[in-house]
């Protein structure tokens, strides 16, 4: 799984508008039009899949939960969350 965020070159906390610069620049510079690198249909393609993905609300949101769940952003905080959710969930099963 590629880092949609580090294609367009952004954090996770980027604005929709902040995706839309990012991605304007980063496809005029890969456009196998405009660039002649071997590797500038691959990484315009990984460009536009990137934004598809981040500029939809829905979809970035499947995109950054998926994030979470691989500890791709902050590993403690991830695994903190989870099991935080994990014991409250067994606290609220358990008879007293």
């Amino acid at each position: 799984m590629s880092d949609h965020y580090a294609v367009l070159g952004l954090t996770a906390d980027a604005t929709l508008a902040d995706i839309k610069k990012a991605f304007r620049q980063k496809a005029s510079s890969y456009h196998p039009d405009r660039n002649t690198s071997p590797d500038a249909p691959a990484r315009f393609r990984a460009v536009q899949a990137a934004y598809d993905v981040l500029a939809d609300e829905a979809s970035r949101q499947a995109y950054d939960d998926n994030r979470r769940r691989n500890l791709l952003d902050d590993p403690l905080e991830s695994a903190q969350a989870i099991w935080q959710t994990y014991f409250d969930t067994v606290l609220e099963q358990t008879p007293r």
